[in-house]
């Protein structure tokens, strides 16, 4: 289901980084997330809430860019 907070995402397992697209067009790099954590993410049922209730505020984060 499209999400109304997040365009999209992906992830480096190598690197355990989250990269978030927001819709604003703001891109962040989370640190460290684990692996389980983006995929619970990525198919929850709503990715924005998931977002704010797993990751915000979780793990430290910051601002790549604007797309």
């Amino acid at each position: 289901m499209p999400s109304t907070v997040i365009l999209k995402s992906s992830y480096s397992a190598e690197t355990k980084t989250l990269t978030i697209t927001f819709v604003s067009g703001l891109v962040y790099n989370y640190k460290d997330v684990p692996e389980e954590t983006y995929r619970a993410m990525i198919t929850s049922g709503s990715k924005g809430i998931y977002f704010n209730n797993h990751i915000k505020g979780k793990y430290a984060f910051e601002k790549v860019g604007v797309q």
